[in-house]
């Protein structure tokens, strides 16, 4: 049964939406991936967003670029918690969807990564669906010193061979 949805309105965003869906399987969960435009299929992406729930989603991530509705609208319709992912590519780089996604307005949240930030919103999403599962929170920490470990060989790699070397 699916934890997460992922959605986004083009094959174009799949750049960067599938390094969320490469993140949620490191961590074992499970996860939907679609393409839905919101504005050219609105019957489809209702019908998605309003049935999210019921198929045992319970965060969705929503990549979008531009006018960036499709975050918003999934926070409209499903009621748990969503991670609005900003995607660039327009002529504002990104900036148009980040302000989109961040200025919902009060009762309608979407919680915002950086512009491209489809692994953060992954990593978001595990983080959410921690709070209630200890052995999803121990595979979030163990990433945790991962990360730290990878830094740790980069700083003694440079520290061996000069940063010249590098």
């Amino acid at each position: 049964m699916p934890k997460v949805g992922i959605v986004m309105g083009s094959d174009s965003d799949l750049k960067v939406m599938s390094k969320a869906a490469k993140i949620l399987e490191k961590f074992g969960i499970d996860y939907e991936m679609t393409i839905i435009s919101a504005h050219r299929e609105p019957d489809v992406f209702f019908e998605w967003a309003k049935g999210a729930e019921e198929r045992g989603v319970k965060v969705i991530i929503a990549g979008a670029g531009m006018a960036a509705h499709l975050p918003g609208m999934c926070a409209a319709l499903f009621p748990m918690p969503v991670v609005g992912v900003p995607l660039s590519g327009s002529k504002l780089d990104g900036m148009d969807a980040v302000y989109s996604i961040m200025q919902m307005p009060p009762g309608v949240p979407v919680a915002t990564v950086a512009i491209d930030g489809g692994m953060n919103a992954a990593i978001m999403a595990a983080r959410i669906l921690a709070v209630s599962d200890t052995e999803l929170l121990d595979r979030l920490k163990a990433y945790t010193v991962e990360m730290k470990e990878t830094v740790q060989a980069k700083a003694a790699r440079l520290d061996e061979v000069g940063y010249e070397a590098y």
